[in-house]
């Protein structure tokens, strides 16, 4: 298993991951808090599948179950895609919240195959291409592997045995890959969180460095001049800039497609506050995604919100509420709505937003206004 650092080590953990939804009042056999406004309004945060029971149940709703829901994406027909870090399966929503199985055994292993054939091991991160082919962070294996839409699985990179090798397939090496984003190329992007990197592979999966130096650190610059500790989500937007959600340092970084590293938001240490740049603070940021308009959304369970960053780098808070009791299950509109430990996030071409609730065993939905 590889080596974690700072906040992500608190969610690669399944024995600490329980303890910590024990501790958070997540994983309860009740389920989410009714919903007192019309699920159709701009800001309001409803559930499209689970309930705060752990299972891994197929069925639609509140009928399913998850345990961990860690990675989210959707595809151009509004499926929702979730990497599920404890049942070690990819799983798939239709948008009238139709839970079924895409891949995985639910068992820990790294067999390809085909549907229930083919295994994972802790199922971190999860991208769609334009083609609807999957794309998987799977973090223990330290490999990324692809599922097509019939849920045939392979590796397109990477192999069991960890490392920090630039190359080919199988012949390249990661250690502890949590998160993924794949551009309008077919080229997927890759927190290499072990390796302090960002990595990028083509779609003949050739494997290269895009910015990190491998050294702990929170330096600006150009490929590995910069340096990154513990990035835990990337999304790319479609100019070619990568996003990267780094717990460890409570920052949200930007990539552009030369490699140029930069700060977006964040002051480097754990807050709430919302701002511009520096002037905002994150708690755990640990989901990204982005908007066809340049719009950043993060999640972060240090104070359970959901974060709005402009391309200006403007923080306003979006849903949530931070401070003593702010994890809960209920839906609502901005403030009155509760997460617990939100992982990941996405956004569809309709500007709806998903939540990858991990402490809640969820995923909720947000009508962006």
């Amino acid at each position: 298993m590889p080596t974690f650092l700072g906040a992500n080590a608190r969610l690669v953990s399944a024995a600490f991951c329980a303890a910590l939804l024990s501790a958070c009042g997540g994983g309860g056999s009740s389920g989410p808090e009714s919903d007192p406004a019309d699920s159709s309004s701009p800001g309001v945060v409803t559930t499209l599948a689970g309930s705060t029971s752990v299972g891994s149940a197929n069925g639609t709703g509140a009928a399913a179950g998850f345990n961990g829901p860690m990675g989210i994406a959707t595809d151009i027909q509004g499926n929702v895609y979730v990497a599920e870090f404890n049942n070690n399966l990819i799983r798939k929503i239709t948008p009238a919240g139709v839970v079924t199985t895409l891949a995985g055994s639910g068992s820990s292993g790294s067999a390809n195959g085909t549907g229930t054939a083919a295994s994972f091991s802790a199922p971190s991160g999860v991208a769609v291409d334009t083609s609807g082919n999957v794309y998987v962070a799977d973090a223990f294996n330290q490999m990324i592997r692809k599922i097509t839409p019939a849920g045939v699985v392979s590796t397109l990179a990477g192999s069991t045995t960890p490392g920090g090798i630039d190359a080919t397939g199988t012949a390249a090496r990661f250690s502890g890959p949590l998160g993924v984003a794949v551009d309008t190329s077919g080229n997927v992007y890759v927190a290499d969180s072990g390796n302090l990197s960002i990595r990028k592979i083509t779609p003949a999966g050739v494997v290269s460095t895009l910015a990190g130096s491998g050294s702990h650190g929170s330096v600006n610059g150009i490929g590995t001049a910069a340096s990154f500790t513990g990035p835990r989500a990337v999304a790319v937007d479609a100019s070619g800039n990568v996003y990267v959600a780094e717990p460890s340092s409570n920052l949200i970084r930007k990539i552009t497609a030369a490699g140029v590293v930069s700060t977006l938001a964040g002051a480097g240490f754990v807050g709430s506050a919302d701002g511009t740049g520096t002037a905002a603070s994150f708690g755990d940021p640990m989901g990204v995604t982005v908007d066809a308009s340049g719009n950043v959304f993060v999640s972060s369970i240090a104070d359970n919100l959901i974060r709005k960053v402009t391309s200006a780098g403007v923080v306003t808070t979006l849903a949530g509420k931070a401070g003593v009791g702010s994890n809960g299950s209920a839906n609502g509109t901005g403030a009155n709505a509760r997460f617990n430990l939100p992982q990941a996030v996405t956004v569809d071409a309709s500007g709806t937003l998903y939540v990858a609730d991990y402490g809640n065993n969820m995923v909720r939905k947000i009508s962006l206004p």
